[in-house]
């Protein structure tokens, strides 16, 4: 619940937008939520998939990945911008996030499920769909309850909780797999279980009050503009998109195929000690990411300053990939995730606070923030197919990692030099 003891303006419950200082409950409740959700959604991007995909074609498992997470990631596409669109509008006893928030928990669990026995790759494909679209109305209420909540001079420090809890669930995940690697059905559903108790949390925890502007009438150009913001109005917020867009594109050109490549292109054939590898990798890259972003979105709040973070942990990033391109034995993979996980945990902690700070309207920020995770799920959707695109050049066997990984860092790069034109923050 919000500190009684407002900075600046007295907080009421028709301000939608907030100068009040939150407590540290709430922060610990945030972080909970997004625990649940990422270690429910990330855990099958990471593992589940890929394990999936080998159980259902033994010879070609890439294809299925290539294949299903993008469908998925289209349904994340539509979900998330409008889902953040109709709970800006939507009024209810329980709040106008609220409903999004478990209505959409509940969906998510039914569709892990459906995945971990699904029989056929119509099926998988379909029901990661349903997950996605589920699991991004939830993240949209969630973010935009985040904006609700936090005032401008916290956004750095919650920034941080985010980042901190998402990819502390990715090593949960992670871990989940190497004990359940042969029990699917568990490695699916019991993270969503959790999730459901956590989002709960959240929800009793968290304010959700009802502003009191006018709502403008629900037609059809309404709804389509959920997922338009004129990037030629709003610079600063269209920079702040693409930015997003390449850093997540690159991010998942590599974790897409993460356990494939360290048995393709490292070699280590057993599915087994190459899962134990990956989860090691990534308790490096979660140590290394929680070491940067503890004290980064802390340090952005006390200097005031966004870009340089954010700039300079993506081309880092960058870094961490080409290192992994060229990378030969399970060590130099270790070192590519610690780079990558430092980098990683500086962007993470100050991004959320910089693209808030640039919301063209932050009194209604479902609808922005919805456009704004187009750019997490448009190349999520869009990774897998470049990825396997830049696999499959000059190959003749196993896949061409390092073409690939090399692809990836360039974008990176690009995220990088997109937030220098960026005027509204420092």
């Amino acid at each position: 619940m919000a500190n009684p003891g407002p900075i600046g303006t007295q907080g009421v419950l028709t301000q939608p937008i907030s100068t009040v200082r939150v407590s540290r409950g709430y922060m610990i409740a945030l972080g909970l939520a997004q625990f649940g959700l990422f270690a429910a959604l990330l855990s099958p991007v990471y593992v589940s998939m890929q394990l999936k995909a080998q159980q259902l074609n033994p010879d070609d498992p890439a294809s299925i990945i290539g294949l299903v997470l993008p469908f998925g990631a289209f349904g994340a596409l539509l979900a998330n911008p409008l889902v953040g669109a109709l709970s800006d509008r939507t009024r209810t006893r329980w709040g106008r996030r609220r409903p999004y928030l478990m209505g959409g928990i509940v969906v998510f669990n039914l569709a892990l499920a459906w995945l971990a026995f699904a029989p056929t790759v119509l099926q998988l494909g379909i029901a990661w769909v349903v997950a996605q679209i589920a699991a991004n109305a939830v993240l949209a209420a969630l973010t935009a309850s985040f904006a609700d909540n936090v005032p401008q001079f916290q956004r750095g420090k919650a920034s941080s909780v985010i980042a901190l809890a998402q990819n502390i669930a990715v090593l949960a995940g992670t871990y989940l797999a190497v004990l359940f690697v042969a029990n699917l059905p568990v490695l699916f559903i019991a993270p969503g279980v959790l999730a459901v108790v956590l989002i709960l949390v959240y929800a009793v925890v968290a304010r959700d009050d009802l502003p009191e502007y006018e709502l403008k009438p629900f037609t059809f150009v309404n709804l389509v503009s959920s997922f338009w913001t004129n990037p030629l109005k709003h610079r600063d917020f269209a920079f702040a998109w693409w930015s997003r867009f390449l850093i997540i594109l690159a991010t998942f050109m590599f974790t897409t195929y993460r356990l494939l490549y360290m048995q393709e292109h490292l070699g280590i054939a057993d599915v087994a000690d190459a899962t134990a590898a990956v989860a090691f990798g990534v308790l490096l890259y979660t140590i290394a990411l929680m070491a940067s972003a503890a004290l980064s979105g802390w340090l952005s709040d006390k200097l005031k300053m966004r870009k340089v973070f954010v700039g300079g942990s993506t081309a880092l990033f960058a870094v961490g990939l080409i290192l992994l391109a060229h990378a030969e034995t399970v060590t130099g993979f270790y070192v590519a995730e610690v780079v990558m996980g430092f980098a990683y945990g500086i962007y993470a902690a100050v991004d959320t606070a910089l693209v808030v700070d640039v919301l063209p309207n932050a009194d209604r920020p479902g609808k922005d923030l919805g456009v704004i995770n187009i750019a997490n799920a448009l190349p999520q959707s869009l990774a897998p197919a470049i990825a396997l695109f830049f696999l499959g050049v000059g190959n003749a066997g196993s896949g061409n990692y390092t073409l690939m990984l090399w692809a990836a860092g360039v974008a990176a790069i690009l995220g990088a030099l997109a937030v220098i034109p960026i005027k509204r923050v420092r």
